[in-house]
């Protein structure tokens, strides 16, 4: 029953639910990144290699738990797949902290120290490759988890808000992965080093379990919502049909009439989204994950330096530029008179450029390390802005009842892209040190360094034609509605 006479903003209560949750979720995934060099390497005996691979372990669990998470939040509707989805990766974060334990007992030492100072060949590769193990079992949990977010956060953006803004609200409950990634360089190192590296992943693993007991009382669907007024509600389904407003208030119905996944990975428009996640996903994982290995082994800084925490927290102050580029497309279409897929092509085009700039980073590197924290800031906010595009372009072309599928498709191919990223820089890194690579007056590691960043420059340009070729001209899918 609606008797609210003036118009309500729900729909931005659930824009910043929606962006706590990203948020919460970008600090999990970062403390494993902020505790590596200082903390957890010494006490594992870890190289480049075992990073990689629990990296890209996460990354390709995460890519397969995408393909499902769609599926799954379609079907359970978006309050309790959300929740299901955040319960578990906070249970995962959290569980990163008996890993040291449980390494310890296994290779049959009483303490970190003691894992520390054992110095046998034999005996430090045991300990690494136990310990990476429990950690990957960890990430793993973590990664099912996480898989969820955005399926959950696309589909209730696509709820509750109409086509023209749904970019602009993407890019808002995007940005708490940048403040997620901006914070963390702040407080994690900092519980890390008062006490210690298991205390950094249960505090901030807790937090999820705070946001859900907010879903649960906050979450509503548009059509049954009390504290949203009948305007606000004209205002989101100013686009949707009668037949699919009908269909979004009967949510069995929804569910039966979806299309299934064997039938979405038919068209034409599933493959364009999941070429435009392939690369760039793996690019904005590559700079979350290494950024922090990066300042170490090129400027000697430590995790704990005031110094390492500026840096990173200037890197994703830049990053938050990219609330603008959700705005973009809404020029072109209001202003241009351009349809929702053509305006937002056009401004990922645009974005496509700017991580041109990265190719720069290495070569300049030597005269301030603020010169690749700016180039970075600057290609991981035209990340952030691509994402905020291509996400909703899912909502101008799929029926809302598939979003999640379709979503979690795209995450997919991300998640395997990053694996291939992740694992890959990892081999790299090692070989290019123990070589002593030399490249343009680089050498060592710095070589391989400026490897990744080639790659992350054209990987957008690339991406954005893939994309238009397999779709050049708007065309929806009316199946399924």
């Amino acid at each position: 029953m609606r008797n609210i006479s003036r118009r309500t903003n729900y729909r931005w209560v659930i824009c910043a639910m929606l962006f706590f949750a990203t948020t919460i979720n970008y600090l999990d995934r970062q403390v494993l990144s902020l505790t590596f060099e200082d903390f957890i390497r010494p006490e594992f005996h870890w190289s480049n290699y075992h990073y990689g691979t629990i990296t890209g372990i996460f990354s390709l669990v995460y890519a397969i738990a995408m393909l499902f998470a769609g599926t799954f939040v379609d079907t359970l509707g978006t309050k309790k797949g959300y929740l299901w989805s955040i319960g578990i990766w906070s249970v995962g974060a959290c569980s990163h902290a008996v890993c040291g334990v449980l390494t310890e007992r296994l290779v049959g030492v009483g303490s970190a120290e003691a894992l520390r100072a054992i110095t046998a060949v034999d005996a430090v590769s045991k300990i690494a490759f136990i310990s990476m193990v429990m950690f990957i079992c960890a990430r793993c949990l973590l990664a099912i988890g996480e898989a969820g977010n955005f399926p959950a956060a696309i589909k209730a953006t696509a709820e509750y808000f109409p086509k023209k803004d749904r970019a602009f609200a993407t890019s808002i409950f995007n940005a708490g992965s940048t403040i997620g990634a901006m914070a963390a360089p702040f407080c994690i190192p900092v519980i890390a080093q008062k006490a210690g590296w298991e205390a950094a992943f249960i505090i901030i693993g807790a937090i999820g379990f705070v946001w859900m007991g907010f879903w649960i009382f906050i979450y509503r669907r548009p059509s049954n919502n009390p504290f949203m007024s009948k305007a606000e509600l004209d205002y989101i389904e100013q686009d949707s049909t009668l037949q699919e407003r009908d269909l979004e208030k009967d949510e069995e119905v929804a569910i039966s009439k979806k299309i299934s996944l064997w039938k979405c990975l038919h068209y034409r428009q599933t493959w364009a989204f999941a070429f435009g996640k392939l690369l760039p996903d793996g690019v904005w994982w590559f700079f979350l994950f290494w950024m922090p290995s990066i300042l170490k082994n090129v400027y000697m800084m430590k995790s704990t330096d005031m110094e390492f925490q500026i840096a990173l927290g200037v890197l994703y102050l830049i990053v938050m530029l990219s609330i603008f580029g959700g705005y973009l497309p809404t020029i072109f279409i209001e202003k241009k008179k351009m349809d929702p897929y053509a305006g937002k092509m056009r401004a990922m085009r645009i974005f496509a450029f700017f991580p041109l700039l990265t190719l720069l980073a290495l070569p300049l590197a030597d005269i301030s390390y603020w010169i690749p924290i700016v180039l970075v800031g600057i290609a991981a906010a035209a990340h952030q802005s691509w994402s905020a595009n291509v996400f909703s372009t899912i909502g101008d072309m799929f029926p809302k009842n598939t979003i999640a599928t379709i979503t979690g498709i795209g995450g997919m191919a991300g998640g395997i892209g990053s694996w291939f990223i992740q694992k890959g820089a990892g081999i790299l890194f090692d070989v290019s040190e123990k070589h002593g690579w030399d490249l343009m007056g680089l050498h060592g590691i710095k070589v391989g360094y400026m490897i990744m960043f080639t790659f992350c420059g054209v990987a957008y340009l690339l991406s954005w034609a893939i994309m238009k070729h397999l779709v050049p001209q708007y065309k929806k899918i009316e199946e399924g509605i």
